[in-house]
């Protein structure tokens, strides 16, 4: 039987998955993770297998470091046009020649020997983290091209489901194919990943919102795209404090993030016991969490959906305050776990969502590789040499009420910038109504 009119059905929630872009977006994710996973834990288990000491295994971390530094050379992609494959439109050309770069570099450090040359094995990574990040710079604006401004929350759900698979695929499939035919073959196999991206561009062809930047003759036309973008972002009524918000919106999250395995092992859980809960039941609380980001999103709008995920990922945090203070209880990791993955998943989609929507389709990779960096960087940088020493200082229970208390200016500034304007002024052409339509010149 037809459902009445105005009323919603679990298939209206499930059919924007399934339309041609939003599966684009999975393909892009699926490439978008395999890079990572190549010079992460995979790299780590064939130098340990290779008998490479501990202190120059974790050096390799490094090689991750130009994914924060990706926004420094983002402007070519928006701004060069490739010779001769450029026919195939902007971004489509600078899918196939970024794919084919990961590919090359994928392929080089499966043929470098780590016992042999460790230096060389160091550059080869330092190159696939290179091609990786540049890949992503292409991926990402392709994603929020494609995309209609409705489909950002579920087009962003999309490209975390294919960046789990991707990341967590290629690295299962390469300890299965070392374990047979040797750690060159399985490296050669996993760079088949770059391929999903490659064939969804050749597929879906040039976004039809792509805006090419106005053009200009002469060197100036070379100094200007490097800084339009950035002039275009801040010229922006309350871009400062947009900028802000991007800034310190995670740092309570990433912070308690980066102690709950030490929280575990405190508090007496097993192996077996951490396995089961932290990720069985946290992953499978992650995917329905991606889901029902998209869901909302589109039902909520991006101002109501964003602010419910930032109460709850900051709700997530006291989660585990009240974890540390009951003790080993296997009944309340599973509820913390599952609380806290579920709101990250939910909360990832829509808040990437909006990044997504604060670019310019004039300077989508320029514009989004700085939003993204920046959203990592303070996480990275600043909580990282502290949670260690806040924890010894002052115990879990008190951590993590500072990490939820940390959480609170992101989820103030958000609500005060809805309440006056702001959000709806700083947003990009990326994010306004209707197929194509794009700002006038700033």
């Amino acid at each position: 039987m037809a459902s009445v009119a105005g009323e919603r059905t679990w298939w209206d929630g499930v059919r924007p998955y399934l339309e041609r872009a939003p599966l684009a977006a999975l393909a892009l994710g699926v490439s978008s993770g395999f890079p990572y996973a190549m010079i992460g834990a995979t790299l780590t288990t064939r130098l340990a297998q290779d008998g490479i000491d501990k202190k120059t295994v974790t050096a390799f971390s490094l090689a991750f470091l130009v994914y924060n530094l990706k926004f420094l050379w983002a402007w070519i992609v928006d701004g060069v046009r490739l010779p001769i494959i450029g026919r195939l439109g902007q971004r489509v050309s600078w899918l196939i020649v970024t794919g084919l770069l990961v590919i090359a570099a994928v392929w080089n450090l499966a043929l470098v020997d780590p016992a042999a040359d460790i230096f060389a094995t160091a550059t080869a990574a330092i190159l696939v983290g290179v091609a990786g990040a540049t890949f992503d710079i292409v991926i990402d604006a392709y994603r929020i091209e494609i995309l209609e401004p409705r489909q950002l929350g579920v087009g962003s759900g999309m490209s975390q489901y294919g960046w789990r698979i991707g990341s967590a695929g290629a690295g299962a499939l390469a300890l299965v194919i070392a374990t047979r035919g040797g750690w060159e073959l399985a490296y050669m196999v996993c760079a088949s990943f770059a391929l999903p991206a490659m064939i969804a561009g050749l597929v879906v062809g040039e976004p039809e919102r792509r805006r090419e930047p106005t053009e200009r003759k002469g060197l100036s036309a070379a100094v200007e795209a490097v800084w339009r973008p950035f002039v275009q972002f801040f010229a922006r009524k309350g871009a400062l404090l947009v900028l802000l918000f991007i800034l310190v919106h995670k740092v309570g999250d990433t912070l308690a993030n980066l102690t709950f395995r030490l929280l575990f092992d405190d508090l007496g859980f097993t192996g077996d016991e951490i396995a089961f809960y932290d990720v069985g039941i946290g992953f499978a609380a992650y995917l329905v969490g991606i889901f029902i980001g998209g869901v909302l999103y589109a039902r909520m709008g991006m101002k109501k959906s964003v602010l419910l995920a930032l109460v709850l990922m900051a709700v997530s945090n006291l989660s585990f305050a009240l974890l540390a203070a009951a003790g080993h209880s296997n009944l309340g990791m599973a509820a913390a776990i599952g609380f806290e993955n579920a709101a990250s998943g939910f909360g990832g989609v829509v808040v990437i969502a909006y990044f997504s929507a604060l670019c310019d389709l004039r300077f989508t990779a320029a514009q989004f590789a700085l939003i993204s960096a920046a959203a990592s960087i303070v996480g990275r940088v600043a909580t990282g040499t502290t949670a260690g020493a806040l924890i010894e200082w002052m115990g879990y229970v008190d951590f993590y009420l500072l990490t939820t208390l940390l959480a609170l200016p992101g989820v103030a500034l958000f609500w005060w910038m809805s309440r006056s304007g702001l959000i709806d002024q700083s947003i990009g052409s990326a994010g306004t109504e209707g197929e194509g339509d794009a700002r006038a010149e700033a």
